[in-house]
């Protein structure tokens, strides 16, 4: 969670302000809320969504009989300082209905996880550590990163051939990830790639 310090104008709305929290992995949209200060310190300090209820007139943490508790990954104050926005984790389904968001869609996609992986590796060639593997590639050349990539590759394509799932689901994860590590030693985003896609797809 952020250590950053949030400075909202609760005096701007009468001393709430709304909370968007949004699934930290998958990035959809879960529920709204209302904090007041306490409400944001304690969500702070406990790294548990706390909201202020305005039908209860109390404090009130996500999960709380539930057990389908918010854990806090980031919080961020928008432009205006009046609306924060809450990455978090979800315990479990997020509406007392028992879907997965309040807005009734669901919450299923692990995509947004492609994300982390990047920063992880990002920071893996930012700053070396000698018992990472990751860092280790970074050291060892572009030529390696790329040959790794080619290896997977191979590995993948002989998996393919066979009824094994789950060998197949590992070659694949490991392509994804040396190929990503060659994305970095290559200064490219993914999002750059995904741009390319994006234009092919408009022709």
């Amino acid at each position: 969670m952020s250590n950053d310090p949030l400075q909202p104008d609760f005096a701007k709305t009468d001393g709430l302000i709304p909370a968007i929290v949004q699934d930290a992995v998958s990035q959809k949209v879960l529920m709204l809320g209302y904090m007041n200060a306490e409400a944001l310190r304690q969500t702070q300090e406990q790294g548990r969504v706390t909201f202020w209820s305005r039908s209860k007139g109390r404090l009130w943490t996500k999960g709380e009989s539930s057990g389908n508790f918010l854990e806090v990954d980031s919080i961020s104050l928008d432009c205006d300082r009046d609306t924060l926005l809450i990455k978090a984790r979800p315990a479990g389904p997020v509406c007392h209905t028992g879907a997965d968001t309040c807005f009734m869609e669901t919450n299923s996609s692990r995509t947004g996880f492609i994300d982390q992986l990047r920063n992880i590796i990002k920071d893996r060639k930012l700053n070396p550590s000698d018992a990472s593997y990751t860092t280790s590639l970074f050291q060892k050349g572009i030529n390696k990163v790329a040959q790794k990539v080619g290896e997977e590759a191979v590995e993948l394509v002989i998996e393919a051939k066979d009824d094994n799932r789950e060998l197949f689901l590992g070659e694949a994860a490991d392509l994804l990830f040396h190929y990503l590590i060659l994305l970095e030693a290559k200064g490219i985003e993914l999002d750059e790639v995904v741009g390319v896609l994006e234009q092919r797809h408009r022709k």
